[in-house]
């Protein structure tokens, strides 16, 4: 029989307000209320240039963090996109890396509060106050996903309220005089300027590492992190258009709370009450999203055995609680022992680095030629885009000077030693990259294709696959008595040889070479034989159910591919074009997807026709099945043309049963009372039907 077989993952939690509200607030903080009096020391006004410039060298790692999000949305962001890219040792190297530069700039915005509180309270020590805000988040973040992206939602809200206040107010009263001499700092101190205020924006992609806990992140991920770099690029540029316009350069030279003087000029000293209120929620913003995404990056990295077992359990909310509590742990440690306002900016050479890589992951990834690799979004202007990507944070490193690089190569040690020394022995794996390279073919570790595929399961339909359509326009075979699984690949051949250039018997060897080699998934009573056929125009499947069952012989590679006897009540056959690989694998994650549900064995077992077999195979939320009455709501349809009933748009009516004839009807034929009709469409529609025509 059926055994559904179950992953504990993390929640699915957050929508698309939330990945915006966490990718902005994890950028606009030190970068806007502390760094533009800092880049005026070197660049003066051409600061505003610096500023729109950090942004360039972010596009290519944006567009490509995007991309490997969505093809692989799992906790860890950068470490796991590493990880399966590069392999587990620059997987090791860079998830322990990010994990630590992440905790030093939660430590840093926490210690940045203390310039701006010291505008009011100049004998007030600020670490206490940084210790007793980071504890309180991390209780916040062990009690819910969903709790803290409401927090962050609210923090971000008030936070572009005050700043895009302060903007349209400021920019009424610039004063052009002070751009003059703009470019008199010369371009190498406005690139190396540049540099240093690149750190305001990388906060973005870090919502990355909560993409597993994304509702639809396919699309939500990627819209987010566009949406967010465009208001931070938008308050960044006009921010320090009123900062230069309004402050004079020899005050905004140096000066740790920038803002709030130019808030001076425009309101008093109730601007710089607000703006001071502005800054703490931005820093408390900043230290929220931080503490989360970095939390996920030892439980991602523990369960993939990199890290101790202990990192990757779950409290009953699902939160990994563990995790949580490692790191804000490691966040006090360091406001007690350590001045972070200065490590945290060696830190950033380092995220660099990392951004560099993951553009390299991406054209590993597209060379690896892995038909699992099925991103939702894809990164523009291939591989250009990702070349400029490796070699833009490269160049700004150099420009950080020797220190900076110097902490990074620290990092990347740490991580190496860490991975020799405690994980190297159990791990198995190698990353995509060895697909790439065919002398080390070898060494490719077909458990990431395996993977992926999983993924595809996970990720469930996109709105363009085909996967409904192929099921109700499938041939069903049903049959009590037992039998072999080459007459039945013979029978399924003879009907799929009508569709495609080749002979029933051609069709037939092939399903059964599937077999020989291993290709064909067996599994809890199902069998998946599949192929891809050229010459064919689109999927197609023939669904058999068994109850006397089918006799299959598969070369099983889990077992050294040796033979394996099996006896299986359902069988799935599916062919689709040669030229359409990923979508091929998507239909095929979508039928394992369904039969893992509880609910479709059952279905299966007792389906008492065509009709409610194929039913059986639908999506719940994609499909809706309704009998006509008389005495119900259904009663407007009898005796119409299904042409001329008004379903609501994006519904097709896909199956009828009349009497004991399973058909599929065309628009012109006229309803009678005691159909069965089965509609298919996307889950807002359906909800349509259920109103207009009863409930399910």
């Amino acid at each position: 029989m059926f055994q559904a077989k179950k992953t504990r993952r993390l929640k699915k939690e957050l929508n698309l307000f939330d990945v915006f509200a966490i990718s902005t607030g994890t950028t606009l903080s030190g970068g806007f209320f502390l760094l533009p009096g800092l880049a005026a020391v070197d660049a003066g006004p051409a600061l505003v240039l610096s500023y729109m410039l950090a942004a360039i060298p972010l596009v290519p790692a944006m567009f490509s963090i995007a991309e490997l999000a969505t093809a692989m949305p799992r906790a860890g962001g950068v470490y796991f996109f590493l990880d399966r890219t590069l392999g587990p040792r620059m997987g090791t190297i860079g998830g322990i890396g990010t994990w630590l530069a992440l905790i030093l700039k939660v430590a840093f915005a926490l210690v940045g509060m203390g310039a701006y509180i010291s505008l009011f309270f100049k004998e007030v020590s600020i670490i206490p106050i940084a210790i007793s805000v980071a504890v309180l988040l991390g209780i916040l973040n062990l009690f819910s996903v969903k709790g803290t992206g409401k927090l962050q939602i609210i923090l971000v809200i008030i936070l572009l309220a005050v700043l895009f206040t302060f903007i349209g107010e400021g920019v009424t009263k610039i004063n052009i005089s002070n751009f003059k001499g703009f470019f008199n700092p010369g371009f190498a101190k406005i690139f190396s300027t540049t540099g240093l205020v690149y750190i305001s924006y990388v906060g973005i992609t870090k919502v990355a590492s909560l993409s597993e806990e994304i509702k639809n992140p396919e699309r939500n991920l990627p819209l987010g992190i566009f949406l967010s770099i465009g208001v931070t690029f938008l308050i960044y540029t006009l921010g320090t258009i009123v900062m230069v316009g309004l402050v004079p350069m020899s005050v905004l030279s140096g000066d740790l709370t920038p803002v709030a003087s130019a808030a001076k000029g425009m309101f008093g000293g109730i601007g710089v009450i607000v703006i001071t209120f502005a800054a703490l929620v931005a820093f408390i913003s900043v230290s929220n999203a931080g503490t989360m995404s970095a939390s996920r990056y030892p439980f991602a990295m523990s369960r993939d055995y990199l890290m101790p077992h202990f990192f990757q359990k779950l409290n009953k909310t699902g939160i990994p609680f563990i995790s949580i509590i490692t790191t804000v742990g490691i966040i006090i440690l360091i406001l007690i022992l350590f001045d972070p306002t200065k490590i945290a900016k060696l830190a950033s050479s380092f995220q660099l680095l990392m951004f560099a890589l993951v553009c390299l992951g991406v054209i590993v990834m597209r060379e690896s030629k892995l038909a699992s690799y099925d991103p939702g979004y894809h990164s523009p202007f291939y591989p250009w885009m990702q070349i400029i990507g490796i070699i833009a944070p490269l160049f700004l490193i150099i420009l950080m000077g020797w220190l900076s690089i110097g902490f990074s190569l620290g990092l990347i040690l740490i991580g190496s030693f860490w991975f020799s020394f405690y994980a190297n022995d159990k791990v198995k794996r190698t990353g995509a990259i060895y697909h790439v390279f065919e002398r080390l073919g070898r060494s490719r570790y077909h458990g990431l294709d395996t993977e992926l595929r999983g993924i595809l399961k996970e990720k469930g339909p996109r709105a363009d696959d085909p996967y409904d359509e192929v099921v109700t326009r499938s041939l069903v075979i049903d049959m009590q008595e037992p039998a072999e699984f080459e007459s039945i690949a013979e029978k399924a051949s003879v009907w799929l040889s009508n569709l495609v250039p080749f002979s029933p018997e051609e069709i037939k060897l092939q399903f059964m070479e599937g077999t020989r080699i291993g290709m064909t998934p067996v599994t809890h009573g199902i069998a998946l034989p599949h192929l891809r056929i050229q010459g064919l125009e689109q999927p197609e499947m023939v669904l058999v159910r068994s109850k006397g069952g089918v006799h299959i012989t598969v070369n099983g590679p889990l077992t050294n591919h040796l033979d394996e006897e099996h006896t299986v009540h359902a069988l799935f056959f599916l062919v689709s074009p040669e030229d359409t690989p990923t979508q091929h694998l998507r239909i095929l994650a979508q039928i394992a997807g369904r039969v893992d549900d509880d609910s479709f064995a059952d279905e299966w077992h007792t389906a008492a026709n065509e009709q409610e077999l194929k039913e059986s195979l639908l999506h719940d939320d994609r499909s809706f099945s309704l009998i006509v009455d008389e005495n119900k709501k259904t009663s407007v349809m009898i005796g119409k043309a299904i042409k001329d009933i008004m379903f609501p748009e994006g519904c097709l009516v896909a199956l009828m049963h009349r009497g004991e004839q399973t058909i599929v009807p065309k628009g012109s034929l006229v309803i009678e009372e005691g159909d069965r009709l089965t509609i298919i469409g996307d889950p807002k529609s359906l909800k349509e039907v259920v109103k207009q025509f009863g409930e399910y």
